[in-house]
């Protein structure tokens, strides 16, 4: 892992305030990494890319590898001729629909009318570039885009109540269906492939700034994704395809009765049995999206938080052991270097600790969480080390307005007021909390966008004990001021975050 200390901005894609109601790779996205690099911020992290599943969720998606065609920006693919400049500048003209899953819908007719022009008339150097990608990645699209096919054809169901023959993916079934929707199999491909274009621009747009993209893998699946469906021998189901155990995590702070996930749980037997070769290609997907993988809930590749399908809460669970260390041994066998973060926050043990550092992965620190008591103290920056990475919140926090303003108790308060510095009106919070976790040892530092934005509760990003009304933040269009970026940028200055480097300045100042 890099050891230069830097800093950077917490912000899903999502979140962009691109046309259309939801953010996307388009003039948004470009505009932000130029705000960025005028801010001195060398990192960008985002939330999962993948299509999501219940609730808008990117971490309950419909596949592991596949990207969220909702990020496909209609006037990339304009300026490219796949659809009509007048067909999108319409669709804009229209109201957009509320909600991040509505504005996504009401997009999704659009990109498959641009992808059904890409296989009508793209020339031949286009045609080479989509065989290129779909070679890339045979090992999961054609069956995320039979998936995805299907579910249209089927509806709310879930794939285990499909017909027998589809939801076993009987081989004679699925080959004449392969045959009969060639076309619409296809245009799942092109898709994906639109997706992969626009997110390789973007990425190295940010490599000319020197901002590197933070990626963040979740550990589990959504029972309901291409995934289980192809690969349900990695999972723990029953003879039916439902499933037999889920994950989630014991109460914590969050919950009182804990989080109950309900994504299926592997088989890790299996797994290890296998070279860990699913593990292997998910990583390698992963590694060409991202330039740095934060592996959410770490600790389950430790131990997991194992819970009857039948128990409504997360309360009646058991910790059960899984083989992380032959699994990361595994994937540095495969890739050298592996350029993970660990979300190590939480319930964390001796064990999982010595795991993250037998392969030196830098661990979480939220401030937020530093000022209850004694025992919080591990999140305040006097008992961080360089292979740390802080945060003044994460996407599951209040922002830090809001948490100083309805979320902090008196204790917490009267803490913040003697370890930062008094704080007279509301808004010196967030200043003092940046500050904060910038001059700290760690050597990376991220700022939540909400934070830099001084933005209270209602730009929360989500809340995970409520199942809905979450994800769907976004910043308004003007709020990228150049004050900001020059507060920011003067900040990253004076905490050696910059990428200043003495000896090429030194040099550059001598005489020719």
């Amino acid at each position: 892992m890099n050891q230069e200390r830097m800093s950077g901005i917490l912000l899903h894609v999502t979140s962009l305030p691109s046309r259309g109601g939801v953010g996307d790779f388009g003039p948004a996205a470009y505009a932000f990494v130029d705000f960025l690099a005028a801010a001195k911020q060398r990192l960008w992290q985002v939330l999962p890319l993948n299509p999501p599943g219940f609730g808008s969720s990117p971490y309950s998606a419909v596949s592991a590898f596949a990207g969220n065609p909702a990020l496909i920006s209609l006037e990339r693919l304009a300026a490219e001729g796949w659809i009509a400049v007048e067909r999108v500048e319409q669709f804009y003209r229209d109201d957009a629909a509320k909600g991040l899953e509505a504005a996504a819908t009401r997009k999704q007719p659009l990109i498959e009318e641009a992808a059904g022009n890409f296989l009508d008339r793209a020339d031949d150097a286009a045609r080479a570039r989509m065989q290129n990608f779909c070679q890339e990645n045979v090992n999961w699209l054609p069956d995320y885009s039979a998936f995805n096919v299907l579910r249209r054809r089927f509806g709310e169901a879930s794939w285990n109540e499909w017909p027998d023959e589809f939801a076993l993916r009987k081989h004679e079934t699925m080959a004449a269906f392969k045959i009969e929707q060639r076309r619409e199999l296809a245009v799942e491909q092109v898709i994906q492939f639109f997706f992969d274009e626009q997110w390789r621009a973007l990425r190295a747009y940010c490599a000319d700034r020197n901002i590197c993209i933070l990626g963040d893998l979740a550990i589990f699946v959504n029972y309901d994704s291409a995934d289980v469906w192809t690969h349900s021998e990695l999972f723990d189901l029953d003879e039916k395809g439902r499933m037999v155990r889920v994950s989630g995590v014991p109460p914590d702070y969050f919950s009182a009765t804990g989080q109950r996930w309900g994504n299926p749980l592997y088989l890790w037997d299996v797994l290890q049995e296998r070279g860990f070769d699913w593990w292997v290609a998910r990583v390698r997907r992963a590694l060409a999206l991202y330039d740095m993988i934060r592996l959410d809930h770490f600790r389950g590749f430790e131990a997991y938080w194992s819970i009857a399908v039948e128990e409504p809460t997360a309360l009646n669970g058991e910790w059960v052991k899984a083989p992380g260390l032959e699994l990361f041994q595994r994937l540095q066998q495969v890739f050298g270097e592996l350029p993970f973060i660990a979300e190590d926050l939480g319930l964390i043990t001796p064990e999982v600790h010595e795991l993250r550092e037998h392969f030196a992965m830098p661990g979480m620190r939220v401030l937020q969480f530093g000022f209850s008591d004694r025992g919080a103290q591990i999140y305040l920056p006097h008992q961080y080390v360089p292979n740390t990475v802080v945060y003044t919140g994460t996407h599951d926090n209040d922002t830090t307005l809001g948490w100083w303003r309805s979320g902090a108790t008196a204790q917490e308060r009267a803490h913040v007021q003697h370890y930062l510095q008094p704080i007279e009106r509301d808004e010196e919070i967030v200043g003092a909390m940046l500050r904060a976790a910038a001059r700290s040892v760690a050597k990376l530092c991220i700022f939540p966008m909400q934070d830099i934005l001084c933005l209270g509760s209602e730009a929360r990003m989500n809340t995970p004990s409520n199942r809905m009304g979450n994800w769907s933040w976004r910043y308004e269009a003007d709020a990228l001021k150049p004050a900001i970026a020059t507060m920011l940028a003067e900040l990253m200055e004076m905490t050696d975050r910059d990428g200043f480097e003495e000896a090429k300045a030194e040099e550059a100042s001598q005489p020719v």
